[in-house]
């Protein structure tokens, strides 16, 4: 079967199927019945002969196969797009969403500020904010379920594209009453033996791994990097109190400040997120007896939308918006 016999409309629910994950989902997107987009999915598996999807406890779970054309056909429906389109992207006009993975921290610290932004360049643009939970995002990019993904990363595949758009760094925190609190201060940081005689929490946003190594969690060809205690993982790694000083591990910054207020734990966290947490009073921040991790938070994005000037366009409002200088690669 060669594509010249297919039509080209069972691709786009080919796609719609495999971003949605469901046949309602994808019907209603195309605006047509959840039967025809059946009719449309039975066609294509005659012509691919393979089942491409198959109902799971998730939704349409995809094939092999399915996985295996999905980037491909994603690519040939956004050049057909672009080919065809031939309409420069308005921002006042358009009411196109953005699909962006993040973690609560990072959406707090960053989509408020781009949202008033766009309320004034690109009133009718929508965000659609998604967990960022394990370190799936490349494969949600290349399926098309994610426009761009906000976080720390090492390295990542050739077809994704990044730029930085601030620096974070690390601090300490606990609560105001903390005996740590009583004695330390901006000019008489804790001593690291006195950090380590506390139990702490700690913030992984993928997951705890056997293969993690000092902090980062290789999968998918990404090298990610979670906000995890260093303190523990670098210098009381070699202790016998070192790692197993984790008190908890939480999958989200918001857990952190409950956490501390009712124990004497520490807790390492970006410092912009722990300067908010620390406005109440109930916090102190402690400074750390060594030099402070730093990050480049960047926006990463996959090389297909080097021709879409909505994602150029929105690419460029992040920018803007975190006055990034570094540019892109």
């Amino acid at each position: 079967m060669t594509a010249r016999k297919i039509d080209l409309n069972l691709f786009r629910v080919f796609d719609a199927v495999m971003r949605l994950r469901s046949v309602t989902a994808a019907g209603q997107e195309l605006g047509v019945t959840a039967s025809a987009v059946s009719h449309a999915l039975s066609r294509l598996r005659e012509n691919l002969h393979d089942e491409l999807f198959i109902l799971g406890p998730a939704g349409m779970e995809a094939t092999a196969r399915a996985k295996e054309i999905a980037l491909l056909i994603r690519q040939g429906l956004s050049q057909l797009e672009l080919a065809v389109g031939g309409k420069p992207f308005d921002p006042l006009a358009t009411a196109r969403a953005f699909r962006i993975a993040a973690s609560d921290f990072l959406t707090v610290a960053t989509v408020p500020r781009l949202a008033a932004r766009l309320a004034v360049a690109a009133p009718q643009v929508g965000l659609r904010i998604f967990p960022f939970n394990r370190v799936d995002a490349i494969r949600r990019i290349d399926n098309g379920q994610l426009d761009f993904a906000i976080g720390w990363f090492g390295e990542l595949p050739e077809r994704m594209r990044r730029t930085t758009l601030f620096v974070e760094h690390e601090a300490l925190l606990v609560r105001a009453g903390h005996p740590l609190a009583q004695t330390a201060s901006a000019h008489n940081p804790p001593t690291l033996d006195r950090l380590l005689s506390f139990r702490h929490v700690v913030v992984e946003l993928t997951g705890v791994e056997e293969d993690a190594v000092d902090g980062f969690l290789d999968e998918r060809g990404v090298l990610r990097r979670t906000w995890i205690e260093r303190l523990l993982l670098e210098m009381g790694g070699a202790q016998d109190n070192g790692p197993g000083r984790v008190a908890v591990s939480a999958p989200h910054y918001a857990a952190v400040p409950p956490l501390l207020l009712a124990t004497d734990y520490i807790a390492t966290l970006p410092r912009s997120f722990a300067l908010q947490v620390a406005a109440s009073g109930d916090f102190v921040l402690l400074e750390p007896p060594y030099a402070p991790l730093s990050v480049d938070i960047e926006l990463i994005w996959h090389q297909r939308s080097d021709s879409d000037s909505g994602a150029q366009w929105m690419i460029g409002e992040w920018r803007e918006t975190f006055g990034a200088r570094d540019g892109v690669t």
